[in-house]
C-alpha cells in the first residue's frame, strides 16, 4: 500500500520525469560527443598513416633503393602486421620488403579489410599507397586501437547512464518518501481538524521550503478558524447569558400584565415596558447582524475617497454639547491642515468614532476630558480617542473587542457590550490596526488608517 502510494506520489513522478529528461539530454549529448570523437580518431589515424608514409618515403634517394628497402624492413620488424602494415613493390609488382603480400591497393588513402591484405581478424585497416622512385609504397594502420577506445567510451557511457537511472530512481524514492511523510502529516492534521480538534497544527521544520510555506499559511488559517469558532461559541454563550435576563424581565412583565388584566387593572405602563424591552433585544440582534455583515466585507462596495479630518470634526461637533451635558469635555486636535484622504465608508467610520466617544462618556465620571486627535505619518493617518478616566485593565484590553463582553460583570450599566466589537469590525474592514494604550491615566484607542 505504501509502495503504491509512493509510486503515485507527485514528488516521485517529478523525480522520474526530471531523470528521464536528463537521460534523454545525456543521450543526445553523448551521441554528439561520440560522433565528434569518432571523427577525430579517424583524422588522427589518417595523420598517423600520412606521417609514417612520409617518414618512410623520405629515406629514398635517387638510384638508392637500398635505404628505402631497409627502412620498410625495419618498420615491418618493429610493428605487428595486425597493427601496422608496410609493403614495397618494384615496377613489375614484385615484393621488395614489407609484412603483407598484395598488389590490390589503389593509390591514396583507403580503408581495406584485413582479409584482403592477407591478415587475420576483422579489424579494417587504413592504408596509404603511393609511388616512390617508380616503386609502390604502402603504409597502413589498424583501427584496433581506435575501436578499443570507442568501445571503452561507449561502455563507460552506458554504465554512467545505468548509474544515473539507478540514482534517479533511488533519489526520487528518497525525496518522494520525505515529501510524502510531510504531506501525510498535513493529511493527519486535517483529518484531526475535520474531526473537531481545531487546536491541532501542522509541524513546520523551519527550513523555508514550499511545504513549510504552505504549512505556515495553513496553520494561520487554522488559527483563524479556531478563533472564529471559539468566538462563535463565546458569542452563543454571551447571547444566552445577556438575553436571558431581558427575556425573563419581558416574561415577568407580560405575566404581570395578564394578572392585572384579569383584575381589571390598567396594563398600559406594563405594555410600554414590554415594548422597550423588545426594542433593546431587537437592537442587540441588529448590532450582532451589522457586525457580521461588516466582517463579511459588505461595506467594501461603498468605499470611496473620504476626508478623515471632516468625519472626525463632524462627530466632535455633534458630541461636544453632549459631553458638556455630562459635565465632561470633548476636544478635537487635528495635526493635518490638508485633507486626510482615505478609502472607506462614511457611515461606518462615523459610527466607529461615535461608538468610541459614547463608550468613553458612558464609562468615565463627570469632569473627564475626552480628546480626538489626528496625526500624520509617512504611511498612515493615526486617529486616536483618549480620555483620563479609569481606563481598561491590561489583561482585558483584548477581551473588550469580543461580542457582548462587558467590564461590568453585573450588567448594571446600560449597554450591550457590542460597541467596541463594532469598532473592531469596522477597523478591520478598513485595514486599520487598532490598539488600546494606557493613557496614564485613562485609555487611548488608536487606529492607523493607510494613506492613499
Amino acid at each position: 500500500m505504501r509502495r503504491a502510494r509512493l509510486l503515485r506520489s507527485t514528488p516521485f513522478r517529478l523525480a522520474l520525469s526530471f531523470g528521464l529528461f536528463f537521460i534523454v539530454a545525456l543521450l543526445v549529448a553523448g551521441a554528439i560527443a561520440y560522433g565528434l570523437m569518432e571523427r577525430e580518431l579517424a583524422r588522427a589515424i589518417d595523420r598517423s598513416v600520412g606521417d609514417t608514409y612520409s617518414v618512410v618515403a623520405s629515406t629514398y634517394s635517387s638510384d638508392d633503393l637500398e635505404d628505402l628497402i631497409a627502412a620498410v624492413d625495419t618498420y615491418s620488424a618493429l610493428k605487428n602486421a595486425e597493427d601496422q602494415v608496410f609493403l614495397l613493390l618494384n615496377e613489375r609488382g614484385e615484393k621488395l620488403a614489407g609484412n603483407i603480400r598484395t598488389s590490390q591497393i589503389k593509390p591514396g588513402l583507403s580503408t581495406m579489410p584485413a582479409a584482403v591484405l592477407g591478415l587475420s581478424g576483422n579489424d579494417p585497416i587504413r592504408v596509404m599507397a603511393g609511388n616512390v622512385g617508380g616503386n609502390s609504397l604502402v603504409v597502413g594502420q589498424s583501427y584496433r586501437e581506435t575501436d578499443a577506445i570507442e568501445h571503452i567510451v561507449l561502455a563507460s557511457f552506458l554504465w554512467a547512464s545505468g548509474l544515473i537511472v539507478a540514482v534517479v530512481i533511488v533519489g526520487g524514492a528518497l525525496l518522494a518518501g520525505r515529501a510524502t511523510r510531510r504531506l501525510e502529516s498535513i493529511e493527519r492534521t486535517m483529518i484531526k481538524v475535520s474531526g473537531g480538534n481545531l487546536a491541532c497544527r501542522i509541524p513546520v521544520r523551519g527550513n523555508g521550503d514550499d511545504i513549510d510555506v504552505v504549512s505556515t499559511h495553513m496553520n494561520h488559517a487554522l488559527g483563524r478558524l479556531s478563533s472564529l469558532v471559539e468566538s462563535m461559541r463565546q458569542v452563543s454563550a454571551d447571547i444566552a447569558h445577556d438575553l436571558k435576563t431581558p427575556l425573563n424581565r419581558l416574561r415577568m412583565t407580560i405575566e404581570l400584565a395578564l394578572q392585572r388584566q384579569g383584575q381589571s387593572e390598567t396594563v398600559e405602563g406594563l405594555l410600554l415596558d414590554a415594548r422597550e424591552e423588545c426594542d433593546r433585544i431587537d437592537a442587540t440582534f441588529g448590532a450582532l447582524l451589522r457586525i457580521s455583515q461588516i466582517e463579511a466585507g459588505a461595506g467594501k462596495a461603498r468605499f470611496k475617497p473620504l476626508d478623515l479630518r471632516e468625519i472626525m470634526a463632524s462627530v466632535a461637533e455633534i458630541y461636544e454639547h453632549v459631553a458638556e451635558d455630562n459635565a465632561q469635555t470633548l476636544e478635537l486636535k487635528l495635526q493635518a491642515s490638508a485633507p486626510s484622504t482615505i478609502n472607506g465608508d462614511r457611515e461606518l467610520l462615523t459610527q466607529l468614532f461615535v461608538n468610541l466617544i459614547e463608550n468613553a462618556m458612558t464609562h468615565c465620571p463627570a469632569g473627564t476630558r475626552i480628546s480626538m486627535t489626528l496625526t500624520v505619518t509617512d504611511q498612515a493617518y493615526l486617529a486616536c480617542v483618549s480620555d483620563n478616566g479609569p481606563g481598561i485593565p491590561v489583561e482585558e484590553r483584548e477581551l473588550v473587542f469580543r461580542r457582548l463582553y462587558r467590564l461590568d460583570k453585573s450588567r448594571t450599566t446600560p449597554g450591550s457590550g457590542l460597541g467596541l466589537s463594532l469598532v473592531k469590525a469596522t477597523a478591520d474592514l478598513h485595514s486599520a490596526p487598532i490598539t488600546l494604550k494606557d493613557g496614564r491615566p485613562g485609555l487611548q484607542v488608536c487606529l492607523s488608517f493607510p494613506r492613499i
